[in-house]
């Protein structure tokens, strides 16, 4: 039993023993997700599919499994759900342009001597894989954030069910402003632990500040944060605006119907 394993058994058995079922759903979903990168990043292979068009299609399973399968379908999962697809899709928008303009595609110079020994002419475009990996980063980031505020507005109009629909919205942005410093800076510190030896390997090669700032893997990972800093906070007003939609509007079609 190798130590991969164990950490997988201690993991099931905390996620069980504190989250029940949910808990053990939400182990299960690890490796639901994980199947549906790998089975992405295995279509992308084919130079006669998009791997944009693939990226988005797996950020909607993957939407689903954390959201749906987790959690179920009700009232908070629907407005999350939503409020990530919209949310995704205008940040799509923004990555496309950005990763063109950029130019962070490809492997930076840090990268070259390990994967001289390949050929790079391997048909695919990396403009569009640069963008599939900043979406495909984000998407997680996001889902979290729409399910943080969902889940307590429906708490907040369960116990308050007099409250306006602009009372209500105004509490999911009261809400977000509260998660969205520590969710940014969650996204940072994952970025400077990941790579720590890049950067202490450019502090051994004596990379200036500049140097640092404008290598091409440093730039790509930064921007990789920005977008989903960006992504985390335009999701916060959007799914605000959809859960007091979807609130109000049942409780007036329950109203109607007594």
């Amino acid at each position: 039993m190798n130590v991969l394993v164990i950490l997988a058994v201690i993991l099931f058995l905390l996620m069980t023993l504190i989250g029940g079922g949910k808990g053990v759903r939400s182990f299960v979903a690890i490796f639901l997700n994980f199947g549906v990168v790998i089975f992405t990043v295995i279509l992308m292979n084919d130079p006669n599919l998009a791997p944009v068009i693939l990226t988005i299609i797996a950020c909607l399973f993957i939407s689903c499994i954390n959201l749906f399968f987790i959690n179920e379908v009700n009232i908070k999962t629907k407005p999350a759900f939503l409020a990530t697809i919209v949310s995704t899709v205008i940040l799509l928008i923004f990555i496309l342009y950005l990763t063109d303009t950029a130019m962070i595609q490809g492997f930076g110079e840090e990268e070259i001597e390990e994967l001289g020994m390949f050929s790079f002419y391997i048909g695919l475009d990396f403009v569009k894989i640069a963008s599939a990996v900043i979406i495909m980063s984000t998407i997680g980031a996001i889902t979290d954030t729409a399910m943080a505020i969902s889940s307590p507005m429906r708490e907040i109009h369960f116990h308050n069910p007099h409250i306006s629909r602009k009372e209500l919205f105004l509490s999911g942005l009261s809400i977000g402003r509260d998660i969205l410093g520590t969710s940014t800076n969650t996204l940072f510190f994952a970025f400077f632990g990941g790579y720590l030896a890049l950067l202490i390997w450019f502090k051994d090669l004596s990379y200036s500040i500049g140097e640092v700032i404008n290598s091409k893997i440093f730039s790509a990972e930064m921007i990789t944060i920005l977008c989903s800093g960006i992504g985390v906070t335009t999701v916060i007003p959007i799914t605000a605006w959809i859960t007091a939609y979807f609130l109000m509007r049942r409780k007036e079609n329950s109203e109607e119907t007594l």
